[in-house]
């Protein structure tokens, strides 16, 4: 049975063993992952089912992110289409902490973590509402909405602004990227198929 969660440290010394997925964005992606990890950010998920669902029957699957969150919610969607997955607990984030490398591409172009894009636009967004709302006094409902959805996105583990970030350009993969990792990943099967 695979484990619902791996510590770093437990990733890293079965990292030969397990085929990683990363679901953060291409951007947080390229500027630094677990070597050997194939992205996939978690809104293209569905599109990777079939894929995964041959790569989990190989061998065990770790889901990666920067903290957690995002792949525990991919775990829960495999899961949900009875592909069994582990997450990695405190994503690439406890991976660095614990002393364990990052790869970096060379010409991977810098684009900050999800959370901090999250935390960026909803400062900015507050700071907007009050400095405006010194002339409009109704300016002020931006940063008090602002304020609601951070609470909730703490309450429910979800996050709106995040799923709304992840679509703009810098963070969205090409359609190359993905479609080589799925290809990638169905050649893995074709190779096992074969014996090789």
């Amino acid at each position: 049975m695979t484990p619902t969660s791996l510590a770093p440290d437990q990733a890293h010394a079965r990292l030969h063993e397990l085929t990683v997925i990363d679901v953060r964005t291409s951007g947080e992606y390229a500027s630094g992952h677990i070597a050997g990890a194939h992205n996939i950010p978690l809104d293209h998920l569905d599109t990777a089912l079939p894929v995964l669902k041959s790569a989990a029957g190989r061998g065990e699957l770790l889901v990666v992110c920067a903290s957690g969150a995002r792949s525990a919610q991919a775990c829960a969607t495999l899961a949900a289409h009875g592909i069994p997955a582990a997450t990695l607990t405190g994503g690439t984030t406890a991976w660095s902490r614990h002393g364990h490398d990052l790869h970096r591409s060379a010409d991977a172009r810098a684009v900050w973590p999800m959370d901090r894009q999250v935390r960026f636009v909803a400062g900015s967004l507050v700071l907007t509402g009050l400095a405006v709302g010194q002339r409009w006094a109704t300016a002020r409902w931006l940063s008090v909405g602002v304020a609601g959805g951070l609470v909730h996105s703490a309450v429910s583990g979800s996050c709106a602004m995040a799923r709304v970030l992840a679509r703009l350009p810098l963070n969205q993969p090409r359609a190359t990227d993905l479609d080589a990792t799925l290809a990638v990943l169905a050649d893995s099967d074709d190779l096992t198929a074969s014996g090789q």
